[in-house]
């Protein structure tokens, strides 16, 4: 799971002056983690744990008010009357929140059945649009067939046929269209799913390693750390860690979030 932090941390500066190139210094001091971070560790302490999901999701955005980045105003007020409450309604979310959270599942469950399920769990507390499920359910099978050494001609072709994402286009291709407003005459925005979660699966299928994975992502522009979370989630199932990269990302976390990385990786991920 810590890939989806280390992709997070990398884009945190980039997601509101976006840059259109792999030649950046990986790690920087003024990069933090964001609320991606945030909710990809409380989805990781549900599956340790165990109970309802979205109380996970409420007190961590209570425990940590005010990540870089900031959460999603719909998110945001959903905490707030969860955490007043013990209950808040989903409200029909198709934004890239549900697939930059869902890491952890990937890798806690070893079947497609429990994968799609949890997944599903996952996203519909808050994003119970379609697009919201699909893109965290997209994102969680990526992960688990990596897992698999299934080959990334099966992912991507599975991913397409389950799903309708078009994952055609290169990197260097999405580096000159791609933007905030999404893909050029498309109906979805760069923040939703739709328009986020087909782009961050290329950015690490189409990669040589995970930096390179890494730096794809931010190179295309958009929602650079919630890109760079999704595509670091897969990419480490594809290609592992490096030491050194690990080193860096773990300097960024709080004890709190480090222990809950530690158990997470002890129990799922050995």
């Amino acid at each position: 799971m810590l890939g989806s932090i280390i992709g997070d941390i990398v884009g945190s500066i980039y997601e509101f002056r976006n840059i259109k190139t792999k030649k950046f210094q990986l790690f920087q001091p003024r990069m933090e983690f964001t609320d991606d971070s945030v909710l990809t560790v409380a989805t990781a302490d549900w599956l340790l744990n165990g109970g309802e999901v979205a109380a996970y999701y409420a007190r961590y955005t209570a425990a940590y008010p005010s990540p870089m980045g900031g959460y999603g105003t719909s998110y945001l007020q959903w905490a707030h009357n969860y955490n007043r409450h013990g209950f808040a309604a989903p409200y029909n979310s198709c934004g890239n929140g549900s697939a930059m959270r869902i890491g952890p599942v990937g890798w806690a469950f070893g079947t497609e059945e429990e994968v799609m399920s949890k997944a599903k769990e996952s996203a519909e507390c808050t994003h119970n649009h379609p697009g919201g499920i699909a893109g965290a359910q997209a994102t969680a099978l990526c992960i688990l067939w990596a897992r698999q050494k299934k080959s990334k001609e099966f992912i991507t072709q599975e991913i397409e046929k389950r799903f309708g994402y078009d994952l055609s286009l290169s990197v260097e291709e999405l580096q000159t269209v791609y933007s905030w407003s999404g893909m050029p005459d498309s109906e979805w925005q760069g923040g939703t799913c739709q328009g986020s979660v087909p782009q961050a699966i290329v950015c690490a299928l189409k990669a040589t390693d995970f930096e390179d994975a890494v730096r794809n992502a931010i190179s295309i522009g958009g929602d650079s750390d919630t890109i760079g979370c999704i595509t670091g989630s897969i990419a480490e199932a594809l290609y592992g860690i490096p030491q050194n990269i690990r080193d860096n990302a773990m300097s960024y976390l709080d004890a709190k979030v480090k222990n809950v990385v530690t158990a997470f990786e002890e129990k799922y991920q050995q």
